[in-house]
């Protein structure tokens, strides 16, 4: 088993309201799962996993409770998932991963902001191939035999487990499998008794580009504009 080094990628809680932003995202999440699935977490695994993800950013279980109530109205909004692909300077990937109920806006303010930073939006299928979507569970490791896990969750899809850290600097155990064993792996994990720190899908690169630490930081200020436009929940990046 092999470390994993999580980059500390300039996330969407970068600068301003780190905390109103995660609620904003994962109050989105919500609606979609509910919207899809139900309000009943027990019958909804997309809408468990997003519970889990509401813990991990310390949202309130009121607020929790008020989104997924919201959700289940008639006159909830319809979000579409929307994805956007172009380059960053210097020729870096970029899969901007937006939930949005006016595309039209979403992709002027999109393509505004590649080409205010120097970047460009392309088409659908431009640089999509140089990603693999995958689930990513975070989990404590506190009293885990990982070589243990390790080899249950083999049989249920794992693609690769290993150490690595949190935003704090926390330790943490990350397993990733191919999205489409994702429920097999959840699954899993809660036959095992294991509620993990957070679940999500991530677009993961096949191939990163190492910069110049000028150069990324032209990169990584146009991540960083990108994770703070409202419509977007993710941004993902070839850049090592």
């Amino acid at each position: 088993m092999g470390r994993i080094f999580e980059t500390r990628k300039h996330t969407m809680f970068a600068r301003w309201d780190r905390m109103a932003k995660a609620f904003t995202r994962v109050g989105k999440d919500i609606t979609i799962a509910v919207r899809a699935g139900g309000p009943d977490p027990a019958s909804n695994p997309a809408l468990r996993r997003v519970i889990q993800n509401a813990r991990a950013v310390n949202m309130p279980k009121d607020k929790v409770e008020s989104a997924i109530k919201r959700a289940s109205g008639k006159d909830a909004t319809n979000y579409d998932v929307v994805m956007y692909e172009g380059y960053a300077p210097h020729g870096v990937a970029i899969l901007v991963e937006t939930a949005t109920d006016n595309p039209v806006r979403t992709v002027a303010s999109v393509r505004s902001i590649f080409n205010k930073l120097g970047g460009s939006l392309g088409v659908n299928g431009s640089v999509s191939f140089m990603f693999n979507r995958m689930g990513v569970f975070k989990l404590n490791p506190a009293g885990i035999d990982q070589d243990d896990l390790e080899l249950y969750l083999i049989d249920h899809g794992l693609e690769e487990m290993g150490e690595g850290e949190g935003e704090k600097g926390e330790p943490l155990l990350i397993v990733r499998c191919n999205f489409p064993d994702f429920g097999q792996v959840q699954k899993a994990l809660e036959d095992r008794g294991i509620t993990p720190i957070s679940a999500e899908h991530e677009y993961v690169c096949t191939t990163s580009a190492d910069l110049p630490e000028d150069k990324a930081k032209e990169v990584l200020e146009l991540v960083d504009r990108l994770e703070q436009d409202d419509d977007v929940q993710n941004v993902y990046h070839t850049l090592a």
